[in-house]
């Protein structure tokens, strides 16, 4: 039997406009869009979020700023103009800890013949920090040196040559001293050609941490008659009684260094040298 009332009014949404609900719409620069209530019709040229306008030009070249928000028709339906996603920055390359552009994902090279001797074994620590990820893209072993003293006899084991370079990081290396005599002695052996030793000018490793990132305003001056490292802790307030504390402050020390602009020039460059002499093709 045929109903004669019709469907149901009520089963639907009565009270939706004719043209439909207003969706959000996103004012994209370029859109033409109709105001409603002044039967302005034009295209956005331009948005202030700031201000939360848009400013719609007509066909006459005629332009006219309104409030975002409702109030517009796009293609005949009505919409609730916002201002559009900013889009992201383009993220910048990425950067080692030395500042190189890192290489993402990018395999370890097969280790090559040349090495860098570092001595003192916070001084590799801090190399192995900062330059890690170049030293293994570019395949450069680092092999600890207890002291230069031994520094012969290495390079006796390793016998350096054209593709056999050695680089070695001395610490506290000045004219006059000790060290200085035996890097001299070893520049003018028959391997010395294949050797570049450099070293700072710091007592001790740690001088080449920034003091301010210690929240210092300079590294302590030590007596020459106290060892360096536990006078230092000892200024500071820091426990010194036994190596493991001496340690233990090495390490508050390395976790304050998180990339080469934590560390003073005068040893970047130095670390910056050896790996480009080991690296020479």
């Amino acid at each position: 039997m045929a109903d004669r009332y019709g469907s149901d009014v009520l089963a639907t949404d009565w009270r939706a406009p004719k043209r439909g609900r207003a969706v959000e719409a996103p004012a994209d620069l370029g859109l033409v869009v109709e105001e409603v209530t002044t039967d302005w019709c034009g295209e956005i040229v331009a948005v202030d979020r700031d201000l939360g306008t848009l400013t719609l030009e007509d066909r006459r070249a005629r332009r006219r700023t309104f409030p975002l928000g409702p109030g517009f028709l796009l293609e005949g339906r009505p919409v609730i103009l916002v201002a559009p996603v900013r889009a992201a920055a383009p993220a910048g390359p990425k950067r080692t800890a030395s500042g190189s552009i890192a290489v993402p994902n990018a395999p370890a090279r097969v280790a090559r013949a040349s090495r860098i001797f570092v001595e003192g074994r916070h001084d590799a620590e801090l190399v192995e920090k900062v330059w890690g990820d170049d030293l293994r893209i570019e395949g450069v072993v680092v092999e600890y040196l207890g002291g230069v003293d031994d520094l012969a006899d290495h390079l006796k084991d390793f016998r350096p040559g054209p593709q056999r370079r050695v680089g070695v990081l001395v610490d506290h290396l000045v004219r006059g001293s000790k060290e200085s005599r035996i890097a001299d002695a070893i520049v003018r052996s028959p391997v010395g050609q294949h050797v570049r030793i450099v070293g700072h000018p710091f007592v001790d490793i740690w001088q080449a941490v920034k003091p301010d990132r210690l929240g210092l305003g300079a590294w302590p001056t030590i007596p020459r008659t106290i060892e360096w490292k536990k006078g230092v802790c000892q200024h500071l307030g820091w426990p010194h009684r036994d190596q493991a504390d001496i340690a233990r402050a090495w390490q508050h020390i390395l976790s304050k260094v998180k990339s080469y602009d934590d560390l003073e020039p005068a040893l970047l460059g130095r670390v910056e040298e050896l790996i480009d002499f080991v690296t020479v093709e």
